[in-house]
């Protein structure tokens, strides 16, 4: 025995074979001393050489009982154990054998026991989880088609819920997640100031904040009768403020001079007037009166000309303009017509362009009415051209253009199903556009053509993200406070990173080097499913076959990724305040902190290796693949050898080990790196 625990199987079974060894040679040298002493003949020669091996083999048989009736049951045994505290409903590979077997039925009325007392608890809280779930579902719900970014922060000002609408405002923001501190994510001072003076009664505060190239509008109120609980919505006020300090701004500024003309030009011609009707109007005042007459005109005609372009910018720039996708458009518009037989089939490349989308689809319903009418046919094709500084949209049908007047009648049409029931020409100029048809080059095609405000953007929008179980978790609130001493903070209540890396090779020391990073978040005893970090890494040189053989990464997989010391702090951004977790964490620590790395990982580190080691000393294999079947927990499909696969599954495994560390005590950080520093070995060092 061994600090209270049973010996290795290893150690018990080589002092085992060491009595039996000792015993039958010791035997052996008694019994040909005796019977070179008393040279005995026939059956007293044989009964002699069997009493003196009897003593080894007595040792060597009853070794054997005892591992195959005791000691292999016992193993299996804990095994099974290990598998309930874990999980009570874990697959049942070893029942109780050998001398254990009596234990079986006893084991199996405890577990059925177990399970009956936890489907009774189940029951019971089945109709408040019910209405629980339901809660939940509208809250997601409304969360991801919520266009107003939110954010909700507990006391310690930690984020307890955010939104898609957010996740899309802050993206690619390492600052964002559950359980991270608000001032990681927007660090500006007079925000922690305002935060701090919230009146409890939940009455708002604004406050314009900048952030990265971005103005935000942010209104703060605390939640009433919470513990402190802070909501805050967000407006990117960036496009506001420009036209406010843009066109807006000019427009203010050119009234005055307008009016100064206006008056100028009223005042001479009134001046004329008098002068005419007293009859003392002469040649040098008339020239004056005309000058100034003339100059006031000049001057008024380029100031409207001038308000003109700005008032046209302003319609460019209004809040109804916004960007839009043409593939987008013509889906819409498919689904507008619905069972109608007209169809837009979108041909060409698809493009950004300026528009108000609802105006936009009402406009081009009633032109396909008209076309419909003209061209006699009910299939069209739709078109996004890229001019210098415009987008044209083109309609194309087979057959000739329509006329000028059929367009100027259109124009002038009203569209009843709008606000106020603009006229077609009112959202052209709108748009800052215009109408006109044409025809193809070969005669047979002809289209009509609405120039459209371009935007400066490239690529196809991104896919939303699938609903995520993670956009909140109000159990953080009740967490102990960032600032608590970390050693003595409970187990549950770490917010960890699990990680791992696959590397060129296993020869650290002699230049392999990291080639994927991989890792995930914990936050309250819950893994994240999607906030994760997964790169790939250039190493510098070429990726032996062998390894490739294992992780599947080649040299064309890692070509023109950012090498090492570039990722290092956006990973050590990623990690933040939490603790860091792998499976045989020193490899990857050594990986990820070659000789003149310029980032140090000095967090406290979590190996489930060695943790593994010290809860099952008398068990082997403590390798991934052994506790992952041990725990009854599966690697996807191809992610084996995967950075983020293994990061994956050994998060899974902290989580499987988690209740059996809180069954013996060890509640806190401080005493689970106790129980991992016992495990550590002078062989783990050496390796």
């Amino acid at each position: 025995m061994m600090r209270g625990k049973l010996p290795r199987r290893q150690r018990l079974i080589g002092l085992w074979l060491l009595l039996s060894g000792i015993s039958l040679f010791g035997g052996a040298i008694f019994a040909a001393w005796l019977d070179s002493l008393f040279q005995p003949q026939g059956l007293a020669r044989l009964v002699l050489w069997l009493g003196c091996f009897s003593g080894g083999g007595t040792i060597f048989l009853v070794g054997l009982l005892l591992e195959r009736m005791l000691f292999t049951p016992l193993r299996h045994l804990q095994v099974q154990l290990a598998r309930l505290v874990a999980n009570p409903d874990a697959r049942e590979d070893y029942p109780p054998e050998g001398w254990l077997r009596g234990l079986g039925p006893d084991l199996m009325r405890v577990r059925e026991a177990w399970r009956a007392d936890r489907q009774r608890l189940a029951t019971a809280h089945a109709e408040g989880a019910r209405s629980a779930a339901r809660i939940r579902q509208e809250l997601e719900t409304l969360l991801q088609v919520l266009d107003t970014p939110l954010l909700l922060s507990d006391h310690h000002r930690r984020l307890l819920l955010f939104n898609q609408a957010a996740e899309t405002l802050f993206d690619d923001n390492p600052g964002l997640g559950l359980g991270k501190r608000l001032d990681a994510l927007l660090p500006v001072s007079s925000l922690q100031d305002t935060l701090a003076q919230l009146p409890e009664d939940g009455a708002p505060r604004e406050l314009l904040i900048p952030c990265d190239e971005r103005w935000l509008h942010v209104v703060m109120r605390r939640v009433p009768n919470s513990n402190g609980e802070t909501l805050l919505t967000l407006t990117d006020a960036t496009a506001a403020w420009t036209s406010e300090m843009g066109a807006r701004a000019g427009l203010a500024d050119m009234l005055p001079p307008l009016r100064r003309h206006g008056a100028s030009l009223s005042s001479a011609a009134e001046a004329l007037s008098s002068a005419r009707h007293a009859g003392r109007l002469d040649d040098t005042l008339r020239n004056r009166l005309e000058s100034v007459i003339d100059e006031e005109s000049l001057a008024l005609g380029q100031g409207i000309e001038s308000l003109g372009k700005l008032i046209e910018d302003m319609q460019q720039q209004g809040e109804r303009l916004v960007p839009l996708w043409s593939n987008d458009l013509w889906q819409s518009l498919n689904e507008r017509l619905g069972d109608d037989p007209l169809e837009v089939l979108p041909i060409g490349m698809p493009a950004w362009f300026k528009g108000d989308a609802p105006a936009l689809l009402v406009l081009l319903e009633s032109l396909l009415e008209r076309l419909r009418e003209h061209a006699g046919t009910t299939s069209f094709e739709g078109e996004m051209l890229l001019g210098n500084r415009r987008v044209y949209l083109d309609l194309i049908w087979p057959g000739k253009p329509l006329s000028q007047r059929e367009l100027t009648t259109w124009s002038d049409q009203r569209l009843a199903a709008l606000p106020l029931s603009p006229r077609v020409g009112d959202l052209l100029r709108q748009h800052a556009s215009d109408a006109w048809s044409l025809a193809d080059s070969d005669g047979k095609y002809a289209r009509l053509r609405l120039p459209l405000p371009a935007v400066e953007r490239v690529g196809a929008p991104r896919t939303l993200a699938a609903p995520r179980p993670e956009f909140h978790d109000f159990g953080i609130a009740d967490l102990p406070p960032p600032d608590a001493e970390l050693a003595r903070r409970p187990l549950r209540a770490l917010e960890i990173v699990a990680f791992d890396t696959e590397t060129t090779g296993l020869e650290l020391r002699r230049g392999d080097t990291v080639i994927s990073i991989g890792a995930c978040r914990i936050v309250n005893a819950r893994l994240l499913a999607s906030d994760v970090f997964d790169v790939r890494v250039d190493p510098g040189k070429p990726i032996p076959p062998a390894s490739t053989a294992i992780h599947g990464l080649t040299d064309s997989d890692v070509s023109g990724a950012p090498p090492l010391p570039v990722l290092l702090p956006r990973f050590r951004n990623y990690i933040g305040d939490a603790v860091v977790l792998a499976h045989n964490a020193a490899f990857d620590l050594l990986a990820l902190q070659p000789p003149g790395a310029s980032v140090t990982l000095d967090m406290p580190v979590l190996d489930t290796l060695l943790i593994s080691r010290a809860l099952d000393e008398s068990l082997d294999g403590h390798d991934l693949d052994t506790l992952a079947d041990r725990y009854s927990l599966r690697f996807p499909p191809g992610t084996r050898h995967t950075a983020l696969g293994d990061a994956r599954v050994t998060a899974e495994l902290w989580l499987a080990l988690l209740p059996r560390l809180e069954a013996r005590g060890i509640e806190t950080l401080e005493q689970a790196l106790a129980l991992q520093a016992s495990a550590f070995d002078k062989e783990d060092a050496c390796t």
